[in-house]
């Protein structure tokens, strides 16, 4: 890989390479783009093919966090960490030193609980580092929020291509049934809409349907399902060239990280009539509840969870820009995010200190 062609291709500031050789730490922090503030992005612990796909993910990751917390209007740049391990060969001395290369870093970025990841490590990092987020005694578990979040633009894809936002009747396939697919399918079902869910753990898939009344079906099934939404809650890249034809549904709206294969493929959904929410709109609830921990006065789960409940709102204004520049989704979503850091990045060239 050619490391300084792919930072400057996507407009990267940093990427930090971390190695502890007692416990075998290998550790890539990526840092996007710091004009509205530190960079604020999960860590992420996995089996990578190879450190070159490791390194892709943070950078992907991280640029994907930059446009997450813009679009969200909170004062946060974009940034990942990923650790480069077997997530089950965890240990304290690995996790203890990923959390110190974390606060050398002195609050350039924030960091969190993501794949790979649990509460119980985060609480182990914290032994070494200050800047984490998302701790149970302050924002927590961020799926309720996230599955509000995606809850919140289902409705607003309804409204736009239905005229109504009411999900009573429609016809909704939710392909993951981990926490947020399966609190997404609770809040559908108890509007009165039809729930499809599918988990490649069959046993997850299953409990989510005994709860709320769902019916399960095997995962290669779920984009054949005839609905009005596929609600990706699962896993990246799954809208592919071997995928888009299978769909048969009028809206994509998930909480699932990365969905599109390229960025072309939003065209190709917008060339077969189905309209795409992007997912780095739709799955932001939980880094609006996150950013909540910053606010006067500490986190408060009601505000938080209003302004989470404001996502659909924010999307409406996404197709409505994106239908009057003749553009896909994704693109009138970027323009919106790179809109709102040029105006910031301008008043900070503006900005003319007083003297004391």
């Amino acid at each position: 890989m050619d490391i300084f062609r792919a930072m400057a291709e996507h407009g990267h500031e940093q990427l930090i390479f971390n190695y502890d050789k007692t416990s075998g730490l290998r550790m890539v922090i990526a840092l996007h783009d710091t004009t509205l503030g530190p960079g604020l992005g999960g860590m992420r612990n996995w089996r990578y093919g190879s450190e070159d796909e490791a390194i892709e993910d943070a950078l992907r990751l991280s640029r994907g966090m930059t446009y997450k917390n813009a679009f969200a209007g909170i004062d946060f740049g974009g940034s990942k960490c990923v650790i480069y391990n077997d997530p089950e060969e965890k240990t304290d001395l690995l996790l203890r030193a990923a959390g110190r290369f974390v606060e050398i870093l002195g609050g350039r970025i924030y960091t969190g609980e993501d794949v790979g990841l649990t509460p119980a490590d985060v609480e182990v990092m914290a032994r070494t580092t200050r800047y984490l987020v998302g701790r149970p005694h302050k924002s927590g578990d961020p799926s309720k929020a996230a599955a509000l979040g995606t809850y919140s633009s289902i409705r607003a894809c309804l409204q736009h291509v239905y005229g109504s936002g009411d999900p009573k009747g429609r016809h909704i396939a939710i392909q993951g049934a981990g926490n947020v697919g399966s609190d997404l399918a609770r809040r559908l079902v108890a509007d009165g809409a039809e729930v499809t869910i599918c988990d490649l753990r069959g046993e997850r898939a299953k409990a989510a349907a005994e709860e709320t009344g769902a019916v399960v079906v095997p995962s290669e099934e779920i984009y054949d399902v005839a609905c009005d939404v596929f609600s990706p809650c699962a896993l990246g890249l799954i809208l592919n060239p071997q995928t888009l034809g299978r769909l048969k549904a009028k809206i994509v709206c998930g909480s699932a990280n990365n969905q599109l294969a390229t960025p072309e493929m939003a065209d190709a959904l917008r060339a077969q009539g189905i309209l795409y929410a992007p997912d780095f709109i739709v799955n932001g609830g939980g880094i609006v509840n996150i950013a909540d921990e910053f606010e006067d006065g500490g986190y408060q789960r009601e505000r938080a969870f209003q302004r989470v409940a404001q996502i659909g709102e924010r999307l409406l204004a996404v197709f409505r820009r994106a239908e009057a520049e003749g553009v896909a989704t994704n693109v009138a979503a970027e323009r919106i995010a790179e809109d709102h850091i040029a105006a910031v990045a301008q008043q900070q060239r503006n900005f003319v200190p007083r003297r004391g």
